[in-house]
């Protein structure tokens, strides 16, 4: 097995290879890469061959999972395992060991030291909001590497500063380890501290906290232990790899029985107090910044989420015209974006959920700009036309 001291520092090569890397990617047949604002970069390290072989990866991997039986039988009957790693006194990374066409691949996820703060990632105002909630679920949601973990860790952060509560984690694996300051923190490692997401879920409703964040709900188990706490006065976090505010209600739904339905809308409609959808987008001078769509739990939501979407009553609608409540579209932040200039207007219409509205938002800014909003010229009217046709 390759020694760990050779493996550190072929890691460490790969961290200074590039600024603002997320992840690091071991693939048979590529060379050694690093990803960096959402695009794979080759990393020029020789092991006697350019590109990584089959078993090059074996070795990596053995060496990161370090003999441990529960990885190792995660990764023989499932196919992939997860888990924690880090350099000494450098940074800790999530990773993924999973088995591609028979071999192994590696991706791992840097994870940052310093926890953020709301106003370090500058997220939006009504981030404070959730913090000061008091019971119920807010989700975030996206696809993987969108930031929901960072977002949900500034929030708990917020709590930190501000409330003398216990704050019970369960995570896969803990990315960022919070201090005590006026909260008290018990962070559980999946695997590790606990088996799955619903048994330590079930078991965190005995360890008397006022907040638990859970890392992911995968199933309707978790699902139903997570609305039994929000109902039983606890805030509950958490993620769901969906698109946007009105999937993920669909995607909550769907895990329950057609005979359930009736009641779960009306226990989601309690118990939600927001959902938080996010994606990454190119900034103009690089790198990539984050973009929101916020839905808070209102009357009008309610509504929807008991009685489902119709004309004119769509959780886009909804959202769209809830500024007032601190709602907003991902279009309405990508219009904002343009408007001050971090992003331009091909990524704004690439990255939009209704290419129409953005492209009127930005018709509109332009406009006020005293820039043209279209690209034809020189059209003139034909003051013979009438002759012409004979008329």
């Amino acid at each position: 097995m390759m020694k760990r001291v050779d493996l550190e520092m072929i890691i460490e090569k790969m961290l200074d290879a590039h600024p603002r890397i997320s992840d690091l990617n071991f693939t048979v047949g590529r060379p050694f890469q690093v990803a960096a604002d959402g695009l794979l970069h080759q990393v020029p390290i020789e092991l006697g061959t350019s590109v990584l072989t089959p078993f090059q990866t074996e070795q990596i991997a053995l060496t990161l999972i370090d003999n441990n039986q529960r990885l190792l039988y995660d990764l023989n009957k499932h196919g992939s395992c997860d888990f924690s790693w880090h350099l000494p006194e450098g940074p800790r990374f999530r990773v993924n060991v999973f088995l591609q066409k028979g071999v192994p691949s590696i991706v791992m996820r840097k994870l940052e030291t310093k926890v953020p703060t709301i106003d370090e990632l500058g997220l939006p105002e009504c981030f404070r909001k959730m913090a000061r909630e008091k019971n119920g679920i807010i989700l975030f949601v996206g696809a993987t590497g969108t930031g929901k973990t960072t977002s949900m860790a500034a929030i708990l952060e917020e709590i930190n500063e501000h409330e003398p509560l216990h704050i019970v984690t369960l995570e896969d694996p803990v990315e960022y380890v919070h201090q005590h300051n006026k909260a008290t923190f018990n962070q559980r490692e999946l695997g590790m501290d606990f088996d799955s997401y619903s048994n330590g879920l079930r078991a965190a409703l005995r360890q008397a906290p006022n907040v638990i964040l859970v890392g992911e709900i995968r199933d309707r188990e978790t699902m139903e232990i997570a609305l039994n706490a929000a109902e039983t006065g606890h805030l509950v976090f958490s993620t769901l790899h969906t698109v946007n505010a009105g999937h993920t209600i669909h995607r909550i739904l769907g895990m329950f029985s057609t005979e359930e339905e009736r009641q779960i809308r009306s226990r989601v409609a309690d118990a939600l107090r927001w959902v938080v959808a996010q994606r990454l987008v190119p900034k103009v001078q690089g790198g990539r910044v984050a973009i929101f769509e916020i839905m808070q739990n209102n009357i009008r939501v309610k509504d929807v989420i008991v009685n489902g979407e119709r004309e004119g009553k769509t959780f886009y609608e909804i959202i769209d015209s809830g500024q007032a409540y601190d709602m907003q579209t991902f279009d309405q932040h990508l219009a904002r974006l343009f408007e001050e200039g971090v992003i331009n207007e091909e990524t704004a219409l690439a990255y939009a959920s209704s290419r129409a509205k953005v492209r009127q938002s930005i018709d509109m800014i332009k406009s006020k700009r005293g820039e043209e909003t279209s690209d034809i010229h020189g059209l003139t009217i034909d003051q013979e036309w009438d002759v012409k046709r004979g008329v």
